[in-house]
């Protein structure tokens, strides 16, 4: 039998390990799973955060940019899949130093950074000011909420205690309120309390109580020993990103993000090489239409030949915004769960701490 025949050598004791709360705490030290399953109140008293900022509304012909880094940049991503053919104006991203050479007056700038010390989300603020930019803050301190403050700019106050990727119920709702504020696209403050009561409920599910073949653990151990690619479309696009940064940060392993239709022109060529090494998760919008489900049904069929693992995953809800939550809320914890059976505490964030030791050591 040749290597691509072969399936990875898996541990046979992954199946039968069990993913409940004595379990979990046993790795978790500091209560990662209860903050994702957390996320309907986070829903909730972000609606009463971004109110308490005392934001004007404003007219922005240029749209939004969301301007952050990681987990404090998600919720302009989420936002703009939640949204979708709903927006009236350009929802764009911000991810590095600079903002867009062309905004100006008529674009609002959303700074994101749950530290309030990211170095690029304080550059992105300053050229933003520098642009004559109109600006939002969301943060928990930091030199951005001083500068914000200084400048009379609103701000968002987080709440602290959390690892920003923890705080993505904050960040998709600010995102969200940021966009219907500069008109870039209507409120949404009706979904979110429907958004927040499933994930009330599918926390129950999914959480540790919940039953042990249940979908995140059972995905979990499904996916264990392999590289994961995740895959959407449309509203699951951003969401299939979430899910990649959230298994390499809390599991710490490598994971990929893809989406429909452009992996279909190149990336589909190279599962026939995958060796079982990789596994396909495809994240479906049960809404998307007849023509993204029968791509999504081919693709997976192809990528079936050469991956370890396929796992199709279909959202939840009826909203755009409860669709896209319930796939965020299982994909967080999904990975938490694969960081259980990898013996990894999901709080150790340690690459990217000595990244920024040694980019401060620079500027010394």
């Amino acid at each position: 039998m040749g290597a691509r025949d072969e399936a990875p050598r898996r541990d046979d004791t992954i199946g039968a390990a069990r993913l409940d709360a004595a379990a979990c705490a046993a790795v978790d030290s500091t209560g990662q799973i209860g903050e994702a399953l957390g996320l309907s109140e986070h829903l909730r008293d972000a609606l009463w955060r971004v109110d308490s900022a005392g934001i004007a509304r404003l007219e922005a012909s240029g749209g939004l940019i969301v301007a952050g880094m990681g987990g404090s940049s998600v919720g302009g991503r989420l936002a703009a899949g939640a949204l979708g053919p709903r927006l009236r104006r350009p929802l764009a991203l911000a991810m590095g130093y600079d903002i867009p050479s062309w905004i100006g007056r008529e674009t609002l700038v959303l700074c994101s950074s749950y530290s309030g010390s990211t170095e690029e989300a304080l550059a992105t603020y300053d050229a933003a000011k520098e642009a004559g930019a109109p600006r939002i803050v969301a943060t928990t301190g930091g030199p951005l909420a001083q500068r914000a403050r200084a400048d009379g700019v609103p701000v968002v106050p987080l709440p602290g205690g959390f690892q920003p990727r923890a705080a993505v119920g904050y960040s998709l709702v600010t995102a969200l309120e940021a966009a219907a504020l500069c008109g870039a696209a209507p409120s949404l403050r009706g979904e979110v309390e429907g958004a927040a009561a499933l994930a009330a409920e599918l926390a129950r599910e999914w959480g540790p109580g919940g039953a042990e073949d249940g979908d995140a653990k059972r995905i979990a151990r499904s996916l264990h020993g392999t590289i994961p690619v995740i895959t959407g479309a449309g509203l699951t696009a951003s969401v299939a990103y979430r899910w990649k940064c959230q298994i390499n940060e809390n599991a710490e392993q490598p994971a990929f993000a893809s989406k429909f239709p452009e992996l279909n022109h190149n990336e589909i060529v190279g599962w026939a090489g995958a060796e079982r090494r990789v596994s396909a998760v495809f994240l479906e919008d049960p809404q998307a239409g007849e023509r993204v489900a029968h791509r999504t049904d081919v693709t997976a069929d192809i990528a079936a030949e050469g991956a370890a693992v396929v796992e199709r995953v279909s959202a939840r809800g009826e909203t755009r915004l409860e669709r896209l939550v319930s796939l965020v809320l299982l994909g967080d914890l999904v990975s938490l769960y694969a960081a259980v059976l990898r013996g990894v505490d999901p709080v150790s964030v340690r690459a990217i701490e000595v990244l920024k030791e040694r980019l401060a050591a620079t500027r010394a």
